[in-house]
C-alpha cells in the first residue's frame, strides 16, 4: 500500500488521541485496557484464517488452530472440564459464546425449555429469538442471583418436558453468581433428568478460577457448556472468548465441509485467527500465578472502592469473588466521563487491572461534586 495522505494521518492522529484520553476514564465496563501485545504486529501482515473446526486439519493452512487447541485446553483446565471430554473454540466475544452453548442445549433437546433470569446479559433473548427456542423469564432476586423459589415453581409446572439452564455465573450489572448446586437440586428434587445447563461466565470465569474459595463454577458443578470472554479480564484490542462444551454434544451438529476440506462445528465459517494467538500469548506472559495476582490486585481494588465509597457517603456493595462495586446511579456528567454502566437507580463500577486506588479516589470525588 502507498503511505497515507496527510488528511488520513491527521484523522488517524485524533481518533488515536481520543482512545489515549478516553481509556483512562474507562471504569463501567469489564474490559481490561493494560495489555501489550506489540510482538504480534508483525502478523497483521498475513490473511491468516481458523476457519472450521479447530480440531480437524483444513486445507486453508494459514491458520493458528494449533494455538487455538492450546488455549482451548487451558481453558477447559480452568474450567474444570478433562481433556478428553473437552471441545471448544475461540469466538467472536461473549454473545457467540452464550449461542453456541444455548444451541447445543437446543440441539440435545429440541422440545426443551431455555430458563433464564431477568439479570441475564441482554443478548440471550435475542439468541432464544434466533434460535426459536422455547423459554421462560424467571424472577431475579435483589442481590442479581436467580430467584430459587421461582425457578423451582416454573419448573414444576412444567416438569413435562426437558430444561435447559442459562446460568449466570457474575451477572452484568451486579456480578451475581447462580447457585449451580442449589439449580441442581432444583432438578434432582423434581425428577428432571433431561437436562441442560449452560453457564455465562464472560467476566467471573477467569476470576473464580483463581481465588481461594470460589462459588461453584465449572463443569464439576454441573455445566455442559460455558462462555468466557477474552478481552474482558485478560485484555484484547479485539472481541473474542471461548466457548466449551464436551465432544458428545458437538457430534450432533458437526458436518464434513468439501470446500474447506473441514468438520463444520462452528457458529461462524470464517474465523479470527489472530485472536487465539493473543490469547495464547497472555496466557504464556502471565501464566497461573501471574493471572492469580492479577486477580488478586483487582479484588483488593474492589474492596478498597467499597470501604472508600462508603466512607464517603455514598453506599456501595460487591459480592463475594466479584470486581463489580455496585453503588447508586451518579449525575450524568458522571455516567459520561467515566463511561459507567447504569440501570434503573444505580451504576457500577468493574475494577479491571487499569483501575487504580487513585482512579476509585478520582471517581468518589467526582460523584461528591455532582
Amino acid at each position: 500500500m502507498n503511505e497515507p495522505s496527510i488528511e488520513t494521518r491527521v484523522r488517524l492522529d485524533a481518533l488515536l488521541s481520543d482512545f489515549e484520553e478516553l481509556r483512562q476514564w474507562q471504569v463501567g465496563y469489564p474490559v481490561n485496557q493494560d495489555f501489550d501485545y506489540s510482538p504480534l504486529l508483525p502478523f497483521m501482515q498475513y490473511c491468516a484464517n481458523n476457519v472450521g473446526d479447530p480440531f480437524h486439519e483444513s486445507n486453508f493452512r494459514i491458520n493458528t488452530h494449533e494455538i487455538e487447541r492450546e488455549v482451548i485446553d487451558r481453558f477447559a483446565n480452568l474450567m474444570r472440564l478433562p481433556g478428553e471430554q473437552a471441545w471448544g473454540y475461540i469466538t467472536s466475544g461473549g454473545t457467540e459464546g452464550n449461542m453456541y452453548g444455548l444451541y447445543m442445549g437446543r440441539e440435545a433437546f429440541p422440545d426443551g425449555v431455555v430458563y433464564f433470569s431477568q439479570d441475564t446479559h441482554y443478548s440471550v433473548v435475542k439468541i432464544l429469538r434466533v434460535l426459536k427456542a422455547r423459554n421462560i423469564m424467571i424472577r431475579s432476586q435483589d442481590n442479581g442471583e436467580i430467584d430459587y423459589d421461582d425457578l423451582y415453581e416454573t419448573i414444576r409446572i412444567n416438569r413435562d418436558v426437558p430444561v435447559i439452564i442459562m446460568a449466570n455465573i457474575g451477572t452484568t450489572m451486579k456480578g451475581a453468581v447462580d447457585d449451580l448446586g442449589k439449580v441442581r437440586g432444583i432438578l434432582d428434587d423434581l425428577a428432571v433428568t433431561d437436562r441442560y445447563i449452560h453457564g455465562d461466565a464472560a467476566l467471573s470465569g477467569m476470576i473464580l478460577p483463581f481465588v481461594d474459595e470460589p462459588q461453584p463454577y465449572g463443569f464439576d458443578a454441573g455445566l455442559d457448556s460455558v462462555a468466557v470472554s477474552g478481552h474482558k479480564l485478560i485484555g484484547s484490542p479485539l472481541p473474542c472468548g471461548v466457548a466449551l462444551t464436551k465432544r458428545g454434544y458437538v457430534a450432533r451438529v458437526a458436518r464434513s465441509v468439501e470446500y474447506v476440506g473441514v468438520l463444520d462445528t462452528t457458529l461462524s465459517g470464517s474465523r479470527n485467527a489472530l485472536t487465539p494467538l493473543m490469547l495464547w500469548y497472555a496466557f504464556e506472559h502471565y501464566g497461573l500465578d501471574g493471572f492469580r495476582e492479577v486477580v488478586a490486585d483487582m479484588l483488593a481494588v474492589a474492596e478498597y472502592a467499597v470501604a472508600r465509597f462508603n466512607d464517603s457517603g455514598i453506599p456501595a456493595w460487591r459480592h463475594e469473588n466479584s470486581v463489580t462495586v455496585v453503588f447508586p446511579k451518579p449525575a450524568a456528567e458522571v455516567l459520561r466521563k467515566w463511561q459507567i454502566a447504569h440501570y434503573e437507580d444505580f451504576a457500577h463500577v468493574i475494577t479491571m487491572p487499569h483501575v487504580t486506588r487513585e482512579t476509585i479516589d478520582a471517581l468518589a470525588d467526582d460523584c461528591l461534586k455532582s
